[in-house]
């Protein structure tokens, strides 16, 4: 049994000020109440974790506090001052900057020149003075250790990397809150390290940091108090010892919850390797030098997960199974008949669904409604002489709609409306709409809150009962764990072996893959 530690906080024997406060902030878009009567209240030198499913309001708060909304009701005081913030850029002159998940940054501009972008120090009023901002550059850099070059190019470094220099901006702007937003969901283990030393820096410089993320291992080590919100309002406010994980989880779903990863009996469903015929075939697949030598065998009714460290190929391999990318050599057979001259198209054609990790570039039209991003793939199927079928269309939406519950206004509504969770969901339906025998899911629940996370594993467990077969990937080896029969394992581009999940623990799957490891270095 493990109890949830407190992070260590200087300022924990005493009350710290108040440095952002909210009072009773509401907002409307609509007939949407996004925030009903929010009140909150961020100290300096504290990291206050904000937690709650996707849809309950974190997102729209973030943007009151950074002026990118500004309230229908409620008050904000900074320091004490009521402050009303028309523009972000007027939140960030008062020091209030946020850092998300997704860099907005210019890649192709250097570091020092992101960190300055719009406040660069200038010679006589008007000429920028690069000397003196790679300097500046160089001790923000040097203040938290980050192994990061102020004249590099931004795009030539890492995702890790660009997270740091997104918050060395912060610093540099004279944050007095700093806002981070899922500021982990695409970093590495040893990247995470790294943002959590810069985090523990700033709060001894007696910053207050709003800390934002689905993986509640990060907020019980960071955080010294967390705020619960849902559907948009707050409905608890604690300590890690005043809200233990499983009170944490039951305040975000207003029920009780399994936990983070809910295991769930499959050992009703029928034996998957008893098939005589494999939905899904793959030998000997190559892709460059990051796909090396792929085997698997994926029966109907059957949830692998592949497993494999950061780098170790997982998304690769499922770009090149499913077509986007041309396979050098190897095998593909969907129900015994081979996949040759592969795209996305013909895959889909035959049976096969790949959902992408990258939900942003590579799943949703942002521009497209809720319905339009549903029946993306289905199109040939519901047109006749380049005609839709509005009927037909109609059924296939209303149905995903209920089946995987998502939560949106009307199948009208742009998709970028939807909460992360609920994009998601209109994904899968996408691939599920194409009435699919295989289905290749890349880490499906990247980036979506607990609630979210097991409305998806029970879509994918129900889908597997319906006699799909499932490989998929998780960044969380607890996930996989519980939502997969059994596991292949894959390091630097090569299948080596498999193993049961019935009674496995993320220490044995790490051990076998640090042993693959050793033995590949060795």
């Amino acid at each position: 049994m493990t109890t949830d530690a407190a992070p260590a906080n200087p300022v924990a024997n005493a009350t710290p000020r108040a440095v952002l406060d909210t009072r009773g902030v509401s907002k409307t878009f609509g007939v949407v109440r996004a925030l009903r009567d929010v009140s909150l209240t961020l100290r300096a030198g504290e990291v206050h974790g904000l937690v709650g499913e996707n849809g309950a309001g974190k997102s729209t708060l973030i943007k009151v506090l950074t002026g990118f909304h500004q309230p229908d009701a409620g008050t904000l005081a900074l320091d004490g001052a009521s402050v009303a913030f028309d523009s972000p850029r007027a939140a960030q002159r008062a020091g209030v900057c946020a850092v998300y998940q997704e860099i907005n940054l210019i890649p192709e501009r250097s570091v020092a020149d992101n960190i300055f972008l719009c406040h660069e120090p200038k010679r006589f009023g008007i000429l920028t003075d690069r000397k003196q901002m790679l300097e500046r550059t160089a001790q923000i850099v040097q203040r938290y250790r980050l192994a990061v070059d102020p004249a590099a190019k931004l795009g030539t470094l890492g995702l890790g990397a660009q997270q740091m220099v997104a918050i060395a901006r912060g610093v540099s702007l004279g944050a007095r809150v700093l806002i981070l937003d899922e500021p982990t969901s695409a970093l590495s283990g040893a990247e995470v390290d790294v943002l959590f030393d810069v985090v523990d820096a700033l709060r001894a410089e007696g910053i207050a940091l709003l800390f934002v993320s689905h993986r509640l291992s990060e907020c019980y080590r960071l955080c010294d108090r967390f705020t619960v919100m849902r559907d948009g309002a707050v409905v608890r406010t604690g300590t890690p010892q005043e809200l233990p994980r499983a009170a944490l989880i039951a305040a975000m779903l207003g029920r009780e919850s399994a936990g983070e990863h809910a295991w769930t009996d499959r050992s009703g469903k029928a034996d998957a390797g008893a098939s005589t015929t494999p939905a899904l075939e793959v030998d000997g697949l190559q892709w460059g030098n990051r796909v090396r030598d792929v085997t698997m065998r994926v029966a109907p009714r059957e949830i692998v997960g592949l497993a494999g460290l950061l780098g170790s190929g997982r998304t690769e391999t499922f770009k090149t199974i499913f077509g986007a990318q041309k396979p050098d050599a190897g095998d593909v057979r969907l129900a015994g008949r081979a996949l040759t001259h592969a795209t996305p198209a013909r895959s889909i054609g035959r049976g096969l669904a790949f959902l992408s990790e990258d939900r942003r570039a590579e799943g949703i039209f942002p521009r497209l409604s809720v319905r339009e991003n549903i029946v993306a793939s289905l199109l040939p199927r519901i047109s006749r002489f380049g005609f839709i079928s509005r009927a037909k269309e109609a059924q296939v939406v209303r149905e995903a709609i209920a089946r995987l519950g998502i939560k949106t206004a009307g199948p009208g509504a742009l998709i970028t409306t939807l909460s992360g969770g609920n994009q998601q969901k209109a994904l899968i339906a996408r691939c599920l709409s194409t009435q699919p025998d295989v289905l290749l899911l890349d880490d499906p629940t990247r980036g979506i809150d607990v609630g979210a996370k097991e409305e998806v594993h029970r879509v994918v467990q129900q889908l597997a009962q319906e006699g799909l077969a499932v490989v998929v990937t998780s960044s969380e080896m607890e996930e996989l764990l519980a939502l997969t029969d059994r596991l292949v394992m894959l390091n630097e581009g090569a299948t080596h072996c498999g193993m049961p999940t019935a009674g496995a623990h993320p220490d044995d799957v790490l051990a076998v893959l640090a042993g693959q490891v050793a033995d590949a270095g060795a």
